[in-house]
């Protein structure tokens, strides 16, 4: 599944070819794109058709597209184009015209004032990603919705993610006396978008090598030390992501102009099992975790 840099690099491609741009039409070939998306197709693109579209906004893995009000003057609450990835979902800018894609789902035709007419694609392989238009609220805490935003407004469907690690307004108290007072592994709080955002399987796994620390050691026998050092890797770690693109492990991850990014290169633990730690040269191993795997060096990660 898409994580932050992921999700993040999309973001930023979508931006300028979406901010500020008026969507023509709307089609939707396969409503299972529309899970989370309150009516039907029908729905979908009358609500969508017509509006501007004022940004590209993320929060962890989440994005959204807040639209310009559908009349002048509506006292309806503002509303947005939400996105999510799923495992395989794609968000791609074709030129106008282009014929269907493999696996596309739904296509937005918009025209931009400066680039001219264009089609974002969400492309979904798999079909676990969705579209929907929802509703934006204020945030709780008064601080911009996401990275891409100076406006206080989240989506309903995204109030429940909590800020990552990278966000101006993430409160690092707040995700300490989670971790400090949870009897959870510190895999498991990493993974709990309620808790910290975008992080997922590859950047845990990774996170927590940099840090030396087992990913089953528990969050409440953590030192401060130990946790500050591994926020620190976590942000690192993101960073360099986003600097190479992401990672691609196979073709349904891409960027906007269907890229693959190159992080998978640089990965220290996460899908290297069986080669050598590049600290201390023991094996990496890899051992289930809640339906997923974790990737980390026995010698460097002791549980104790």
């Amino acid at each position: 599944m898409p994580e932050l840099p992921e999700v993040e690099v999309v973001r930023a491609g979508l931006e300028p070819a979406l901010a500020g741009s008026r969507i023509d039409a709307v089609t939707v070939s396969d409503e299972r794109a529309l899970t989370r998306h309150a009516g039907d197709a029908a729905d979908f693109e009358s609500r969508v058709t017509g509006r501007r579209v004022d940004g590209v906004v993320r929060r962890g893995k989440f994005l959204w597209m807040p639209l310009a009000a559908a009349t002048v003057g509506t006292d309806r609450w503002p509303e947005a184009i939400v996105g999510h990835l799923g495992m395989s979902g794609q968000m791609l800018l074709r030129e106008s015209g282009t014929p269907p894609l493999r696996h596309e789902r739904i296509r937005l035709d918009v025209r931009h004032p400066e680039h001219g007419d264009l089609a974002v694609v969400f492309v979904d392989q798999r079909t676990f990603g969705s579209l929907a238009v929802d509703r934006l609220d204020p945030t709780p805490d008064g601080a911009a919705g996401g990275r891409g935003s100076g406006v206080a407004l989240v989506p309903s469907q995204v109030a429940h993610i909590a800020r990552d690690p990278l966000d101006p307004a993430f409160d690092e108290d707040a995700f300490r006396r989670a971790v400090l007072r949870t009897r959870s592994a510190i895999k498991r709080v990493l993974l709990d978008q309620t808790v910290v955002s975008g992080i997922g399987n590859i950047y845990a796994d990774e996170a927590l090598w940099a840090s030396r620390l087992h990913p089953e050691r528990l969050g409440h026998d953590l030192s401060s030390r130990s946790l500050g050092r591994l926020l620190g890797e976590v942000r690192a770690v993101l960073h360099r992501a986003l600097a190479e693109g992401g990672t691609s492990f196979d073709a349904q991850y891409v960027n906007v102009n269907g890229q693959a990014g190159y992080f998978a290169h640089s990965l220290n633990a996460y899908g290297r099992t069986g080669e050598p730690c590049p600290r201390c040269g023991t094996p990496i191993v890899r051992v289930s975790f809640t339906n997923r795997s974790s990737h980390y060096c026995p010698k460097c990660q002791r549980r104790a």
